[in-house]
């Protein structure tokens, strides 16, 4: 089944040539079904980049789903287009008063700072108490997993001595989750960071479990018991060149970046990106929008607790 997306969108004609099914609004008036109502709010640099790739995962599915991109109304990005999110993006003011099946929240280039002294924190943090009663089912991406442990539980972040940057191999911790349901004992997943997250600070939550880990990079996979909360601290969902555009911005930059891990081949730079993640990336995706969202949620919205 496709995904449902705004007409115009950028990604629509990505997607297309990838032969990735998308629907727009127009033709979706015509299906007599609900479609899963997905709110993305996009914290990243680089919107349109990041829209296009979580549209491929989210629309690599059996399920129909409705998505709506947000933006924060306290900061404006320096990256992004204005005409682009005037078209394409609304504030949370204008969907507090909605109900939501789920909520992705992505990373942001931010995660070196305290979390108080990010411009848009205290937006956020109404966004997070919001989502408790108004979207069944949450998934944080990279920092804003980060940030959503803090909040919910208290879990600090922490800094890493060099960048955790790469492709790394992870072990699944519980393979009858529903989360990690069809996963391979080992697999892998792109990470790109200054901070990091204990695991076992997370592993002494009761309230959550340790899905998959990696014995390099430490928590990459947690989420809350009753699937409500799912945390992700590496980027499953980029594209195989998108660690290649971070190198060669900080090389170009003279920044004193090293190369990504096990990504190039042979770790050599001038050499092909080994694709090793998007399977993995697929399914984890799947997994969310069908046992913890599509099963779970209530046909009527309004019924949301």
């Amino acid at each position: 089944m496709p995904v449902k997306i705004q007409d115009g969108l950028p990604a629509i004609r990505t997607l297309a040539r990838e032969n990735v099914f998308v629907m727009t609004e127009e033709r979706a008036l015509t299906q007599d079904i609900r479609p899963l109502r997905i709110l993305v709010l996009n914290l990243m640099p680089t919107k349109i980049t990041t829209e296009t790739q979580l549209l491929r995962v989210l629309g690599n599915t059996p399920l129909q789903s409705e998505v709506v991109f947000l933006r924060t109304g306290s900061y404006q990005s320096k990256n992004a287009c204005p005409q682009h999110l005037g078209d394409f993006y609304r504030t949370f003011d204008e969907v507090k008063g909605e109900r939501w099946d789920g909520l992705i929240i992505t990373g942001a280039p931010v995660e070196q700072m305290p979390f108080g002294q990010v411009s848009y924190w205290d937006e956020l943090v109404r966004i997070f108490e919001w989502a408790r009663t108004n979207v069944f089912s949450t998934f944080c991406i990279c920092w804003a997993a980060q940030a959503a442990l803090y909040y919910y539980y208290g879990i600090e972040k922490e800094p890493v001595d060099s960048k955790v940057f790469g492709v790394f191999e992870h072990q699944v911790k519980d393979n009858k989750n529903k989360l990690t349901r069809g996963f391979d004992d080992v697999f892998y997943a792109p990470h790109s960071r200054h901070t990091t997250i204990d695991t076992n600070a997370v592993e002494a939550c009761r309230s959550i479990e340790v899905l998959a880990d990696s014995p390099e990079v430490g928590l990459y996979l947690a989420a809350s018991t009753d699937g409500r909360l799912v945390f992700a601290t590496g980027h499953s969902e980029y594209d195989a060149g998108t660690l290649k555009k971070e190198y060669d911005r900080d090389v170009a930059a003279g920044l004193d970046i090293a190369v990504p891990q096990n990504y190039f081949q042979d770790d050599d730079p001038h050499k092909p990106v080994v694709v090793r993640w998007r399977a993995h990336a697929n399914l984890l995706f799947s997994n969310w929008l069908n046992y913890c969202v599509y099963q779970e949620t209530p046909y009527d919205l309004s019924e949301l607790k």
